[in-house]
C-alpha cells in the first residue's frame, strides 16, 4: 500500500530508502465541462496507485501557456516549472533513495525531460513518466473525460460536453503553437469528450497504473530520465 509522505513524522522518514512518488499537473482549463484540476487529479491518481512508493504532495500548477486564454487557467511557465522540478529534486534526493515525478500535463514533457536529465547528471537518482493513454484524444476529450468519470464523476457536467477539434494533433499544431488551443478549438477541447463513460475511464485507469508500475519496477530511465 502506498504510503503518504505528508503523514510522516521525520524520525520515522527512511533516509536512503525511500522511492517518492510527485504527481505534476496543471491548472488550466479543460473544456466547459472538466475542473481546471483535471490534470494534477489524474497524475494524484495514478502516483497513489503505485506498489512500494511514498506519495508525496502533487505539484499542481504547471506550464500551460497554450490555454491562457481561457479564463481560470494559471501557468508558470516553462522555466519556472523546470527550476522548481530541480530543486525539488536536490531536495528529496538528500534523504530519499529515489524520486519519480509523474506528469498529467503534456506541455511539462519539456521541463521535466530538461530538469530531470540535470538531475542524473548530478549524479541523483531521479526520473519521471507520463500518464498518457496510447491512442487516447489530446485535451479534454474522450480520453480525459473517461478518467474523470470513473475518479471523480462529481466535478463532471457532461451536460456542458461539446465536440472540439477532433482533427490530427499534427494538423493542429502550427496553429496551436502560434496562438495557444483558443486558435484551433473554441471550446478548448481537443477531442469528443460526448460519448465518454466511467466504464471506459477505470479500464483506461487501470492501464495507466499498470504500465507506470511496471516501469517503476524496472526502473530504466531513458536519456531524458523518462522511465521506459
Amino acid at each position: 500500500m502506498t504510503r503518504d509522505l505528508t503523514a510522516a513524522h521525520w524520525p520515522d522518514v527512511e533516509r536512503d530508502r525511500w522511492t517518492v512518488v510527485v504527481p505534476i499537473g496543471a491548472f488550466e482549463q479543460h473544456g466547459p465541462h472538466l475542473p481546471l484540476d483535471t490534470d494534477t487529479r489524474i497524475a494524484r491518481a495514478v502516483a497513489a496507485a503505485l506498489p512500494g512508493t511514498v506519495l508525496a504532495p502533487a505539484l499542481p500548477y504547471g506550464s500551460s501557456g497554450e490555454h491562457e486564454a481561457f479564463a481560470g487557467t494559471v501557468s508558470i511557465g516553462a522555466e519556472a516549472t523546470k527550476s522548481l522540478i530541480v530543486e525539488y529534486g536536490r531536495s528529496a534526493c538528500r534523504w530519499a533513495r529515489r524520486v519519480l515525478f509523474v506528469n498529467g500535463h503534456g506541455g511539462n514533457g519539456r521541463p521535466l525531460a530538461e530538469a530531470v536529465s540535470l538531475l542524473r547528471y548530478e549524479g541523483r537518482d531521479a526520473a519521471w513518466l507520463a500518464c498518457a493513454v496510447p491512442g487516447g484524444d489530446p485535451h479534454a476529450g474522450r480520453t480525459e473525460t473517461g478518467l474523470m468519470l470513473h475518479l471523480a464523476p462529481e466535478t463532471v457536467d457532461m451536460s456542458r460536453a461539446v465536440e472540439g477539434a477532433t482533427e490530427p494533433i499534427a494538423t493542429l499544431m502550427p496553429r496551436l503553437r502560434e496562438a495557444g488551443i483558443v486558435a484551433v478549438s473554441e471550446s478548448g477541447i481537443l477531442g469528443d469528450p460526448r460519448e465518454a463513460t466511467a466504464a471506459e475511464g477505470a479500464r483506461l485507469f487501470a492501464r495507466l497504473v499498470e504500465q507506470a508500475s511496471e516501469q517503476v519496477a524496472r526502473w530504466q530511465p531513458g536519456t531524458e530520465g523518462r522511465l521506459r
